[in-house]
């Protein structure tokens, strides 16, 4: 099917996962990250300080997630979503009026679970038991989301905070989500989708439904996420600690800011080709190539120091954002089935989460203790050039498995 008659057949399933995931950015890394200098000059915070406050509260939320995430194996979709917006609405407001660390510590767990976490699981879970043979495509779509919102949200935050205030954006933030979010992402995901016919015989069905204890005592199943979760620890500290790179570089707020929309247009792009790509060649058949992009853009921003280097980093994130957003909903489900896919990405998400909170943690002490920024970069760059080569070992074991099943079937 071309892929425009597609969203156009589709449109109601699409756009409701779209909308989950565009609103997902107020919990998002990038969006928490805008009011970071505010934040730490108004609790007198310093950057290791305040990167172990967010990843207290990003890695508690990762294990609540471990466990609120299964709900979504047995509530609608749509009932789910009466449940997390109006709760990240309320962590917005929280961020509105924090007045202690404490209160900090718990608003961020709230943004971050309900957020990254629970917004994006939602959608994402749906989409991946909705389609099958169209999974890539409709991955792609919905994912696209997280890529608006990185386009439109920063430019916003920073025209509406110089008018109002940063604790006052954070209350329009929590209005537009009860006025907005909640009555359109109810309608649209009210009514589920069913597989076609067709899909089922799709050879990116799983050749078996796993439950999630058999899955995490598969040794492929970290093997996988150690790729997968690779962008979230990496593109989580370059945010993260935005503020200390464009000083450190000497570059303008306003250039860094608008090349967001920049690194946006190439996720959106690759995220849609890597749709296609995926329904024709299989999620596995793309992971040892996904990161190359991005080590090419922690080498190029560890070196380069003038303002053009920050777009072309832009440029490279997008290309390996585009390729993980797809790859990331579409790739468990083609190994491990459908029937239990909740659970089993709601151990991922955590771990996604868990990797994010790690990244500002980490460096945010290095960068205290003196250590060369542009060389934790570097340092990453590299690491993905070796999780590469894992990947490609990754799918020679995934490719040997599915062998091995297709003959047992076949005795």
């Amino acid at each position: 099917m071309p892929f425009f008659a597609f969203v156009r057949d589709n449109v109601r399933w699409l756009a409701g996962g779209f909308l989950l995931t565009f609103f997902s950015s107020f919990g998002q890394t990038f969006f928490i990250a805008l009011s970071a200098g505010s934040i730490r000059s108004e609790f007198e915070l310093s950057h290791g300080e305040f990167g172990t406050i967010y990843m207290i509260a990003t890695l508690a939320s990762a294990l609540t997630l471990t466990q609120l995430g299964k709900i979504v194996d047995y509530i609608s979709v749509s009932k789910v979503v009466l449940i997390i917006i109006p709760a990240l609405a309320i962590a917005c407001l929280g961020m509105a009026f924090t007045s202690n660390l404490i209160m900090l510590i718990v608003v961020i767990y709230g943004l971050r679970l309900f957020g990254q976490g629970m917004m994006t699981h939602n959608a994402i879970t749906a989409i991946g038991r909705w389609y099958v043979g169209q999974r890539g495509r409709a991955v792609s779509v919905v994912t696209v989301g997280h890529q608006v919102g990185e386009a439109a949200l920063p430019f916003l935050y920073v025209s509406i905070v110089a008018f109002v205030g940063w604790r006052e954006t954070w209350m329009m933030a929590a209005a537009v989500l009860i006025l907005v979010a909640l009555p359109l992402g109810f309608g649209l995901m009210r009514v589920e989708r069913r597989p076609q016919s067709a899909d089922m015989t799709s050879r990116r069905a799983a050749a078996r439904n796993w439950t999630r204890a058999e899955v995490l005592r598969d040794p492929l199943f970290w093997l996988v996420s150690v790729g997968l979760l690779a962008p979230s620890f990496i593109g989580t500290t370059i945010f993260f600690h935005q503020v200390y790179l464009i000083e450190l570089r000497g570059w303008s707020v306003g250039a860094f800011a608008g090349s967001y929309a920049f690194m946006a247009v190439m996720t959106v792009c690759l995220a849609l080709i890597a749709g296609v790509l995926v329904d024709r060649f299989t999620a596995v058949a793309l992971l040892p190539s996904f990161l190359l992009p991005l080590a090419g853009a922690c080498f190029l921003l560890g070196t380069v120091e003038e303002q053009w280097g920050v777009f072309a980093f832009m440029a490279l994130v997008g290309v390996s954002y585009g390729l993980s957003s797809t790859l990331f909903g579409a790739v468990w489900p083609e190994i491990y089935g459908t029937a239990h896919l909740g659970s089993i990405r709601a151990v991922v998400v955590a771990l996604m989460v868990f990797a994010s909170a790690m990244g500002p943690g980490v460096t945010g002490f290095l960068i205290d203790f003196n250590v060369s920024y542009p060389l934790q970069i570097l340092v990453m760059g590299a690491s993905c050039l070796v999780i590469c080569l894992l990947m490609v070992m990754v799918g020679r074991m995934v490719a040997e498995r599915n062998r091995q099943y297709a003959a047992s079937a076949a005795a």
